[in-house]
């Protein structure tokens, strides 16, 4: 039989075996959203009287199965009861699924997540294409939710309450072979064909379907559950408050009170997600997600005609771009004075390439797109060249008169600086028009965030080529104006001055970190300050402090520092002692934080957001909060610092700054751009 459904095709074979193919219109990847799953429930409804020899569920897309739920709805959310609505009718239909009275099978490749994982859970069985890019998991926990669909029940009873809670806890995907080993997958295969033939197989021999262990069950029983609570509560807790995050407790008090077991837990779970969608947390981690999917559209279509890519510099910045970009596919050079200078980057960069890329032949082909060019012979057939040399105006320019002669006419020319704005660097270029800012994170391996910046003499072409460019490297650009410290430097440095304000006072350094982590950043500024390297702290904040013309706190105690080389993380001390890659931070009990130190810190840096806006360095709030979040951390659930000002209150905000302002001193004063952040509009 056939069906004309716009997303679901439906056609039995030979051997009486019904293959539902979904294949959504209009998009890379499938997704279940509300006409998707009506679709689905209107093909199971006729076979719950009716069943075939057996169903296989299957996508069209070579990008994978299913990519999860449709993010977009949830934003039509308004209370917990159009979530409860919502979340039900999804479930009823992968109830249908489950209880047809024949095999079922998930014929899985590339990714199945979230509600597509869920999806495959509710069939008997489920084969997979066992290669690399298999990805399964629920990471609905970093949209402040959980697994609505049944997943928190089901995954529970076929793997057990451990490797469940491992996937629903931390969002994180797996991979073949562990999916395999907890029983999530029956089986993995090579190739296309061979995964409709193990779905067929799996029907005709109806083998037992998979559940947990009899100790994974013990687990979940009544008895032991209270004590198993107690271990995961802890778990939790060490890396997220309640408050902050109260998905990932919600995930536990489910187990805790159902184990899993009876209808009641699928209804548990539709009433626990209802609520979680109405918090503040869930609809800020939605907002930032839709903000990640926005900046990665700017790419367009991605068809910047860039191969070779040539680094000059390399130290850890210059030396982990050319290897991320080599990780990438990008043939790539990497240039400094002596190849001493070279080979430790070359080696992070083997480090990189080995737990990137597990299979060897592939790490090996990486290694081969990088290599050493201390001559520079590379420039001349580059068509991007990255300049990561230390932040001198005059070493730089010196650097461009070598290198823009022996440039393609084609090829772009970008620097990595942090602090120095384009237009002097610029000054003696014969092509100013192509020389663009590409301004990595460190370290760059992890951090998202690409600043594109722009000087009014920037091609129009050259800026979209190097945000495609980004785009390629798998990094979310924000494109920005030329200014002081750019768009997250800018708005850091007041923040970290602040701090050292603070510090002045006698506010124990320890004291000052607690109050910025208790607000929800990922660590706290002194911290910060020793992991940029306090070097690298004082050059930018001098640079941005003057061009401003900001107030800046006594810095004879950094000065100290830097002067007996005590440069924070790389050296081994900072501002605090690091062990093991972590600081030593004495805190007495008997240490208070300022009652006004959280606003200090936070508002100084919503503050020069608003400056920032007024100013044209990036055009929109929510690009100025995808950059804070991406390329600070600023704390997730908070929506950026001015979504954050707007839920506290344009207007309350600015009153805390006069009132800070008034104690303090100007520094606090509120700045003019405000009106700005209220209607969201671009200046």
């Amino acid at each position: 039989m056939n069906s004309n459904n716009t997303s679901w095709k439906a056609a039995a074979d030979a051997d009486g075996i019904l293959w539902l193919t979904l294949d959504k219109p209009g998009t890379s990847a499938n997704v279940l959203s509300s006409d998707v799953l009506v679709e689905l429930d209107t093909l199971l409804r006729p076979l719950q009287q009716s069943p075939p020899r057996g169903v296989v569920v299957i996508s069209a897309k070579k990008s994978g199965f299913i990519a999860g739920a449709d993010i977009k709805e949830f934003t039509g959310i308004t209370d917990a009861e159009s979530g409860y609505r919502l979340i039900h009718a999804g479930q009823q239909v992968l109830d249908r699924l489950e209880a047809l009275r024949c095999p079922t099978v998930a014929a899985l490749h590339g990714f199945a997540l979230g509600g597509g994982f869920e999806l495959a859970l509710a069939c008997r069985y489920r084969v997979a294409i066992g290669d690399e890019r298999l990805s399964l998991g629920f990471p609905e926990v970093l949209l402040g939710i959980h697994p609505g669909f049944g997943g928190t029940v089901r995954s529970v009873r076929i793997a057990g309450v451990r490797p469940s809670m491992e996937l629903m806890l931390t969002g994180k995907s797996i991979r073949a072979e562990t999916a395999l080993r907890i029983g999530l997958i029956d089986k993995l295969v090579t190739d296309q064909e061979q995964l409709q033939a193990a779905a067929r197989d799996f029907v005709l021999r109806k083998p037992p379907a998979r559940k947990a262990s009899f100790g994974e069950r013990i687990l979940s029983s009544a008895l032991v559950r209270p004590f198993v609570r107690r271990a995961l509560i802890a778990q939790v807790a060490a890396k997220a408050r309640r408050d902050h995050y109260p998905a990932p407790y919600a995930i536990v008090d489910l187990w805790a009170r159902y184990g899993a077991h009876g209808a009641e837990a699928f209804e548990g779970e539709a009433r626990s997600i209802a609520q979680l969608f109405t918090t503040e947390t869930s609809r800020n981690l939605v907002r930032v997600f839709l903000l990640q999917d926005r900046l990665k559209a700017l790419g367009g279509k991605v068809a910047a005609d860039i191969k070779h890519v040539h680094v000059v510099g390399a130290g850890v910045m210059g030396g982990d771009i050319a290897a991320w970009a080599a990780l990438r596919g990008f043939t790539v050079t990497l240039q400094d004075q002596t190849i001493e200078y070279v080979e430790p980057a070359l080696n992070r960069a083997k480090a990189l390439f080995k737990k990137r890329l597990r299979d060897p032949d592939k790490a090996a082909a990486a290694r081969d797109r990088l290599r050493a060019d201390v001559a520079g012979a590379g420039v001349e057939e580059a068509d991007v060249v990255i300049e990561a040399i230390f932040e001198n105006l005059e070493a730089k320019q010196e650097l461009y008169a070598r290198l823009e002669p022996r440039m393609k006419p084609t090829a772009i020319l970008a620097t990595n600086t942090s602090s120095l704005m384009l237009e002097p660097l610029a000054a003696r270029l014969a092509r100013p028009e192509r020389l663009v800012g590409l301004h990595f994170f460190n370290p760059v391996a992890q951090m998202q965030l690409i600043e594109i910046v722009q000087s009014g003499r920037t091609d129009a072409g050259v800026a979209q080529a190097a945000i495609a460019f980004a785009r390629r490297l798998d990094k979310l650009p924000v494109p920005c104006r030329s200014a002081p410290g750019f768009i997250v430097n800018r708005v850091l440095m007041p923040y970290l001055h602040e701090a050292m304000f603070a510090a002045q006072e006698g506010v124990p350094l320890a004291v000052i970190d607690k109050v910025a982590v208790d607000f929800g950043m990922p660590m706290g500024p002194i911290e910060l300050a020793d992991v940029v390297g306090l070097d690298v702290a004082a050059h930018v904040g001098e640079i941005v402090a003057v061009e401003l013309g900001r107030p800046a706190p006594d810095l004879a105690k950094l000065r100290e520092l830097i002067a007996a080389n005590k440069l924070g993380r790389k050296s081994g001390e900072g501002f605090y002692v690091w062990k093991d890659g972590k600081p030593v931070k004495p805190l007495s009990t008997g240490d208070a934080a300022p009652a006004d130190l959280v606003d200090r810190l936070i508002l100084m840096l919503v503050n020069e957001c608003a400056a920032c806006l007024r100013e044209h360095v990036v055009d929109e709030p929510d690009l100025i909060d995808a950059a804070v979040i991406f390329g600070t951390g600023f704390a997730p659930f908070r929506g950026g610092p001015l979504a954050y000002a707007r839920s506290r209150g344009v207007a309350a905000v600015v009153t805390r700054l006069e009132e800070l302002a008034a104690r303090y001193g100007a520094r606090f004063q509120p700045d003019s751009g405000w009106p700005l952040v209220t209607t969201g509009l671009k200046p």
